[in-house]
């Protein structure tokens, strides 16, 4: 078994270190592996590091305790703990791919007229990272710098809508959401089924859920192609938001995600 992870992701070129500390080596793998999954049991770990059970359930109670890895309780399986969402979160802040989605936002911006949004995902929240306002008077006033909850923005619903639904039920462990309007979604199982809504339409929506007045529709970029989970999201006031619009809005944002996904992959 231990041929599974013996090498895995090791840096092209790279050489194995004169004196090599299997311990450390085997932390570093289960994190390498975290990013290919979204949640580990002890089990697999375990094979694919070639360890006894014992060896794999004390790595990873000692990258637990350091809140690298979290477990479920009700699963047991084991997901990013907060420690590594934080420093992945930092690393993000220094590697500005801003830059590059931004003259997207600023073709949508011009394309449709209306204020656009890139959002990312932090595990329930909803972090928008640029904005540009519409020209026209009566406009949805831009967001950048605040958080939302997830659940209560179609840019969230958009990121959401991909994750799996071991992955959904650890983010929210409870039937019980959050919200910001009387419209919001209330509970997990709402939530589950506007998710379905979502993948088989190709974006997602919301109507006053974060705001009175405001509705939105995001795209979410394809997470294997990017540094993160990102949208990009148009905001437009409820009065001037009809269905067609919101097909017209949700092709536009495929369109340009897709483009947009290519240049991130590079």
């Amino acid at each position: 078994m231990r041929k599974n992870g013996a090498n895995a992701s090791a840096s092209p070129g790279a050489r194995v270190p004169q004196y090599p500390i299997e311990s450390v080596d085997n932390a570093l793998k289960v994190l390498l592996l975290l990013g290919e999954r979204s949640e580990l049991r002890l089990t697999e770990v375990s094979e694919y590091l070639g360890v006894a059970s014992s060896t794999a359930h004390r790595l990873l109670a000692m990258l637990q305790y350091r809140g690298f890895v979290r477990q479920n309780e009700r699963t047991k399986a084991y997901g990013p703990g907060t420690a590594l969402t934080g420093v992945a979160f930092a690393i993000l802040q220094r590697f500005d791919f801003r830059s590059v989605l931004h003259p997207f936002l600023e073709r949508l911006n011009v394309d449709l007229q209306e204020t656009v949004h890139l959002g990312l995902l932090d595990s329930t929240t909803v972090r928008f990272i640029d904005a540009i306002e519409s020209p026209q008077a009566v406009r949805v006033a831009s967001r950048l710098g605040r958080s939302m909850p997830a659940s209560s923005t179609s840019t969230g619903k958009a990121m959401l809508a991909q994750l799996s639904p071991e992955e959904l039920h650890s983010l929210y462990p409870t039937q019980e959401l959050a919200g910001l309007t009387e419209n919001s979604v209330r509970t997990r199982a709402e939530l589950e089924a506007q998710l379905e809504t979502v993948r088989a339409r190709g974006y997602a929506l919301s109507t006053e859920e974060s705001e009175r007045g405001v509705s939105s529709v995001a795209v979410a970029f394809p997470f294997r192609n990017s540094p993160a989970r990102i949208a990009f999201n148009v905001s437009v006031p409820t009065s001037r938001m009809s269905p067609g619009d919101q097909e017209t809005i949700g092709a536009a944002l495929g369109a340009t995600v897709a483009e947009a996904a290519q240049l991130l992959h590079g």
